[in-house]
């Protein structure tokens, strides 16, 4: 599978729209993660415990908007995007989109 956040692909012809591939996942803060964040916010830097977190949201996130693109039978997901958006506080979703399409 072909991901792209560009609307093409270097010499690949798109031959067919199939429609919008999505994954997403909605995740919270623990308190274990949240007492060490608020330590870590007193001394400043970057908080590795939220960062970890994000980036694995990410990445569940675009292997579901995958999944969702082969049931399509998709050989490529173009102009890929990511969101985040709070949900509540201390919770998010974390959505990955694109346009599924066929190539030549």
């Amino acid at each position: 599978m072909i991901i792209s956040t560009s609307p093409n692909i270097g010499n690949k012809k798109i031959t067919k729209t199939l429609g919008i591939a999505r994954g997403n996942t909605v995740r919270s803060r623990n308190a274990a993660r949240d007492i060490f964040a608020a330590l870590k916010n007193i001394v400043g830097g970057e908080i590795d415990e939220y960062t970890k977190l994000q980036a694995q949201a990410r990445e569940q996130a675009i292997s579901r908007m995958i999944a969702n693109a082969q049931d399509l039978d998709a050989d490529a997901v173009v102009n890929v995007r990511i969101t985040t958006s709070m949900i509540m506080q201390g919770c998010s979703e974390i959505m990955a989109y694109g346009t599924a399409v066929k190539l030549d």
